[in-house]
């Protein structure tokens, strides 16, 4: 027969053997091994305030190429994360090739973080896998994976601020609303931060179709639950308390059109020229709407809606200095 003591310290024997064989399992749990964790590969400094960097992502499933404007020193400084749009340079960011961003950032107390690779993307991540792009999870490295690394070797604060144009500016307000613990100021040039109603979708839609992607891969029939999830306008008491800056042109033809440098590879002048303005039109429109939404929720923001001006880098360059002008002091 078992005395009370015996079965006690049976059972607590089978305890301590259970947990002995659970340990292991639970350390490796613990653990993850260097493949589940993002890794910077390759390091190059191409200048004094610019550092090219390859990134190993296990949610992208490649190798990430990024760009870092940063003054150098180990003074704790924020970081302003800048996205493209749907022609985004696959090794380097539009806005180093065509945006001025390392002229104008050059050795001020910020490190510029500049991902390459996003065209067509919306910087999300995508249901199912698409012909054209993938199934990149652009989400899940930009707000995960990324940002530790760069705060721990260019000496981050902890604070950021995300800025795009065009379709990337749809996708910084995307990600500050889903993300609002992790980004303090955020911007949108010519973007259109909404995705929900018939226009809005039909920009998205337009946007992704023109390179072949589907929009349906990305977030599902449009409508659907994933769109409704990714339109700020749904979100947008998460921008309460900060740092907002909108910006587009009504799409009239301006002066800066008609000295623009056209490339007759992209078709003829007159076509180029009414594309951006139709492009602009788009953007403008909505815009205005999410700045209506943000009035509605008295939620304060800066802005710059120009009477003129078509879908082009050569107002983006100017609007840049606003915009940072504008989030600069929420970092």
């Amino acid at each position: 027969m078992w005395s009370i003591r015996s079965t006690r310290s049976v059972a607590v024997a089978a305890v301590v053997a259970a947990a002995a064989m659970l340990a292991p399992t639970a350390i490796a749990q613990a653990s993850p091994s260097k493949k589940d964790v993002a890794r910077i590969v390759a390091l190059k400094k191409v200048s004094t305030h610019r550092v090219d960097l390859s990134v190993d992502s296990p949610s992208m499933g490649e190798k990430v190429k990024v760009t870092v404007l940063t003054p150098g020193g180990d003074a704790p400084r924020p970081a302003l994360y800048m996205l493209d749009g749907s022609e985004a340079g696959e090794n380097v960011s539009d806005w180093i090739t065509k945006g001025g961003a390392g002229r104008y950032f050059a050795g001020r107390n910020v490190n510029v973080v500049l991902p390459a690779g996003g065209a067509a993307s919306f910087y999300t991540n995508w249901k199912h896998k698409d012909k054209v792009v993938g199934k990149p999870q652009w989400e899940t490295f930009l707000t995960k994976e990324l940002p530790p690394l760069i705060d721990a070797k260019f000496s981050g604060s902890g604070r950021n601020g995300v800025l795009g144009l065009s379709m990337g500016g749809q996708s910084a307000f995307a990600l500050t609303t889903r993300h609002p613990d992790l980004y303090q100021a955020v911007a949108s040039l010519s973007g259109c931060p909404p995705v929900t109603g018939p226009a809005n979708e039909a920009y998205v839609r337009a946007t992704l179709g023109q390179t072949g992607a589907d929009a349906v891969n990305m977030w599902g029939r449009p409508g659907g639950p994933t769109w409704r999830a990714h339109d700020p306008a749904y979100r947008i008491d998460t921008l309460r308390g900060k740092a907002i800056f909108l910006s587009s042109g009504s799409g009239a033809v301006g002066p800066l059109d008609l000295k623009a440098d056209i490339d007759p590879k992209d078709g003829p002048e007159d076509a180029q020229i009414a594309a951006g303005s139709a492009l602009e039109v788009g953007a403008n429109r909505c815009s205005l709407e999410f700045a209506a939404r943000l009035r509605v929720k008295d939620i304060p923001f800066q802005s710059n809606f120009r009477l003129i001006g078509t879908h082009r880098w050569d107002y983006w360059k100017q609007d840049l200095p606003r915009a940072w002008q504008a989030l600069a002091p929420a970092l």
